[in-house]
């Protein structure tokens, strides 16, 4: 088997859930890591899914804030880097923000500081409201990325700090509080669709809307996962292994869509 990075079998993993004809938001992310997951992850895994099986699929790019176009020697400003076929650049934030209050949007990708058993997340502030700790990005469009798209997927690392019990701020309602709490609270079906981390992948059970564990990427054992958590999650009797990207796909994210590591930086 051909190695790969974790990043690399994110990628793949994302572009198998894209459908032909899906319309895929991808949102905003400000620099490091925080870039690679919220928006190089998803960029390169709509464009894999592309090549591969859904042409028809096409992306919606938020205002890039980072990384530094001038790594695309051809025109430097952000039509070099959205010139993917199947790709649309930026409009006016309005017409963003109708059409998902409208549900059209099919996908969209998300990543926060924290995320609790339910699927809630928070990217408002770490610690009391009024005097946090850590005071984030805020909302942007993240709460209607959770209300009203039919499958959003949530890509972040794994790590104790973020898996939470119960999240500081409810920026985005997942699942609420478990169960039917979410309808009881006036807002349509949905929440997160899955979860997407550097270990594992998790799903939300039918009943209790509470996280569970779908499969654990190769050589990752549960102890790996659980350990990284504030909160346990449901856990099968049998536990899938995420299936590793093919040599072929490692050749198209490498040498076609990001040749010069801009998307999937460490």
């Amino acid at each position: 088997m051909a190695a790969f990075s974790m990043n690399e079998l994110i990628v793949a993993y994302l572009a198998r859930e894209i459908e032909d004809g899906d319309l895929c938001f991808v949102g905003v992310g400000t620099n490091g890591r925080a870039f690679t997951l919220a928006v190089g992850i998803p960029l390169a895994a709509v464009r894999l899914a592309q090549m591969r099986h859904a042409p028809g699929a096409a992306v919606y790019w938020g205002n890039l804030l980072e990384p530094d176009l001038s790594a695309f020697p051809e025109r430097l400003n952000q039509d070099a880097f959205t010139r993917w076929p199947g790709a649309a650049a930026p409009t006016d934030t309005g017409i963003k923000c109708d059409m998902l209050s409208r549900g059209r949007f099919d996908v969209c990708f998300n990543s926060a500081a924290q995320i609790d058993r339910h699927g809630n997340m928070n990217i408002t502030a770490i610690g009391d409201r009024d005097r946090p700790k850590v005071r984030l990005v805020g909302a942007l469009a993240q709460p209607d990325h959770a209300a009203f798209v039919r499958r959003p997927y949530i890509v972040m690392d794994l790590d104790r700090r973020s898996f939470v019990e119960r999240v500081d701020f409810v920026t985005s309602v997942g699942h609420l509080d478990g169960g039917t709490s979410r309808e009881a609270a006036g807002l349509a079906p949905g929440g997160p669709h899955r979860v997407v981390t550097d270990l594992a992948v998790f799903d939300f059970t039918p009943e209790t809307r509470e996280m569970r564990l779908v499969s654990l990427h190769p050589g990752v054992a549960l102890g790996d996962v659980t350990d990284r958590m504030g909160f346990r999650p449901a856990v099968p009797d049998s536990i899938a292994v995420t299936d590793p990207p093919r040599a072929d796909d490692l050749d198209a994210i490498r040498l076609r869509i990001d040749p010069n590591n801009i998307l999937l930086r460490e």
